[in-house]
């Protein structure tokens, strides 16, 4: 027998609220309502489950010990991705496996750029069996490109590209003004048209 969540109708902004007044049947409505699509954040972020799976895990008791940083009234998804985001980069620093950079954001969708069309061009459906195959060859190019670009810039087309977030909101979470989002994004896309024009995946027909 299925049990219906009495907060599943309620907003993360009502989720934090009631959090903060001290409803923790909320607090698990809100890790549930994340664990997906946050967990595949940190975990093309990290590039490893189990780390992303530790960050997940101290993201959220850092939500749950900064409540009362949080402003009534003020959008949660940039504010929660922010604090996800922030203990990635600790995370990488304690692992040394990056050089620690601090990240930033704001505006517009990126769907009105070219780096959307150049990843949905790349990864369209292909109509047979020998396209397809094609296809999860280039996906996976795209993915290990993307892995493979310094982590200011791949910070910002993970978040802009597989998380959809606008512009603005990406500002939002790097704190960071929307022209700099843009020109990392254009900086990206230039080092990814560079490794993808060097590639026979991507140039076979």
């Amino acid at each position: 027998m299925t049990s219906f969540s009495p907060y599943a109708d309620c907003s993360d902004e009502e989720l934090l609220v009631l959090i903060r007044q001290g409803t923790n049947e909320a607090f698990g409505a809100l890790v549930r309502r994340y664990e997906g699509e946050l967990y595949g954040y940190l975990r093309r972020y990290l590039g490893d489950a189990d780390l992303a799976d530790d960050v997940f895990q101290n993201t959220f008791v850092q939500i749950f010990t900064k409540l009362h940083h949080y402003q009534s009234g003020r959008r949660a998804r940039p504010w929660i991705y922010a604090i996800a985001t922030n203990q990635a980069i600790d995370a990488l620093r304690r692992e040394k496996r990056h050089e620690a950079v601090q990240l930033l954001l704001e505006g517009d969708e990126l769907h009105d750029g070219g780096l959307a069309q150049i990843f949905i061009a790349f990864e369209a459906e292909g109509p047979g069996p020998l396209e397809h195959i094609q296809l999860e060859e280039r996906r996976h190019f795209v993915r290990t490109s993307v892995d493979r670009l310094p982590e200011i810039w791949r910070g910002v087309v993970i978040l802009a590209y597989y998380q959809e977030l606008k512009y603005q909101d990406i500002a939002d979470i790097l704190k960071i003004p929307v022209g700099t989002v843009k020109s990392r994004l254009h900086a990206a896309l230039g080092k990814l048209q560079e490794m993808w024009a060097e590639s026979p995946v991507l140039r076979e027909e």
